[in-house]
């Protein structure tokens, strides 16, 4: 007789994927930290060539009304910026997926969807900070404070409104068919109040390998969508439960309001730091003709200062969404009691998140739990959940899957047969607005 091993099983799901399989896995994560380092260096020089060049003083200095200059200035910073970082948004976006097989789309259709979410962002950008400056100049001495709460709420409306109308624009969504994958996916939204009117797939295979799904949207504007790439991964019916269950968890709690609140705050604490820091890093970049924070010519440099603010708050922005994922994975295994089935799924993603980081690098930089502890929190859940008789058993295999243990909330469905990407962003992440990052809520991830 023996207690089931955590440990062991734990050490089992790693062991699915081969020595080289998990070596290529972290060569790719451990380069994708480079890369978020070396973009904010790129996004910083291009914000600087732009300040020394002269062109957005040039640009301002013959518009009289302050409207129409935020106009031309945004319009001509953001399609120098376009340009000027296509070359490394092509490397990172594309040629590197594409070396690390997590990517099947051709550089063309790369391309095409690059410029679709570049106009997107151009637009944004034009409407996103003619109000900023608007704000500037109106509340020179709280306009961080307001444009902090603007941010949280546009991020709200984002979520409601633009993502549906977005995402279909990369990518086509059909209802999810008749039978056992949608039958299942209505029976558990039903259990734990989810519309369940929008039950999606999406050629997510377009864009990326990655294994994923998502829920977007608050209140009843919710939808989930499965990536297509799931099914010819051969997820299975516990799968899709382990990893509905957990987009549903962050739809229940309201994952998308809380992120949207954190990043309100967020904005607030870097705009702060914006307007002190303006006039010193003004100073520093060498450019002329510029009168402080007000002038839109001074664009670039509130860009060189959020990008550098936006780096150094990356562990306390991965620290907030890891968070919430880690309480994503509880509310499923809690609600559906399919810890082999969520892991299963998990293991299937450690191809573009190594599975074992340093305990440094997961806060650093790593916006889920690693693969390695989410296992461990599942096959704990299922261990604390298990029989005793089950618990007790002679094993058979460490990934045995466990008899479910009986539940009034049970919905019982048993024996049925049988989407870009961080890992599904097919839309932009985030809205650029000229050498300015905002981030969005990026709809939830498994």
């Amino acid at each position: 007789m023996s207690k089931f091993d955590v440990a062991a099983a734990t050490a089992q799901y790693m062991a699915t994927l081969s020595p080289e399989a998990h070596a290529k896995a972290t060569a790719y994560t451990h380069g994708g930290e480079w890369v978020m380092l070396w973009s904010t260096v790129i996004s910083i020089l291009i914000s600087w060539l732009v300040l020394r060049s002269g062109v957005l003083q040039r640009t301002r200095a013959g518009i009289k009304a302050a409207w129409l200059a935020v106009l031309a200035v945004v319009a001509v910073d953001g399609i120098i910026g376009m340009i000027a970082d296509l070359p490394w948004s092509a490397y990172a976006g594309w040629w590197r997926e594409k070396s690390y097989g997590l990517t099947s789309q051709p550089f063309g259709g790369w391309l095409a969807d690059h410029f679709k979410g570049a106009g997107i962002g151009f637009l944004f950008s034009l409407i996103i900070l003619s109000l900023l400056y608007l704000v500037i100049r109106r509340a020179p001495k709280t306009w961080w404070l307001w444009c902090g709460a603007g941010v949280g709420a546009l991020l709200v409306v984002a979520q409601v409104v633009l993502v549906p109308l977005i995402q279909p624009i990369f990518n086509k969504y059909t209802p999810a068919p008749p039978g056992a994958v949608r039958d299942t996916v209505v029976a558990m939204a039903k259990q734990v109040g989810v519309p369940s009117d929008k039950i999606y797939i999406y050629d997510g295979s377009k864009q990326s390998n990655r294994y994923t799904a998502n829920v977007a949207g608050l209140a009843g504007s919710a939808r989930v969508a499965m990536s297509d790439v799931m099914f010819k991964k051969d997820a299975d019916i516990a799968e899709v439960r382990g990893v509905v269950g957990h987009e549903m968890g962050h739809y229940v709690h309201q994952h998308g309001l809380w992120g949207s609140l954190a990043q309100a705050v967020l904005a607030m604490l870097a705009f702060f730091l914006a307007d002190r820091l303006f006039m010193p890093v003004l100073r520093l970049t060498g450019a002329k003709g510029i009168t402080g924070i007000a002038d839109p010519a001074g664009l670039p440099v509130l860009g060189i200062i959020l990008a550098v603010l936006g780096l150094l708050g990356t562990p306390l922005s991965m620290t907030i969404t890891r968070t919430m994922e880690s309480d994503a994975d509880h509310f499923s295994v809690v609600n559906f009691n399919e810890p082999d089935g969520l892991s299963k799924a998990l293991v299937k993603t450690i191809e573009y998140r190594a599975s074992s980081p340093s305990a440094l690098e997961e806060i650093l930089f790593y916006d889920h739990p690693s693969v390695e502890n989410r296992v461990r929190k599942a096959m704990e859940w299922k261990a604390a959940h298990m029989p005793p008789e089950a618990a007790a058993a002679p094993a058979t295999g460490a990934l045995a899957t466990a008899p479910k243990p009986a539940a009034a909330d049970d919905i019982g469905v048993v024996g049925m047969a049988a989407p870009k990407g961080s890992q599904m962003e097919t839309v932009p992440s985030n809205v650029e607005v000229g050498n300015i990052t905002f981030e969005q809520p990026k709809p939830k991830k498994k």
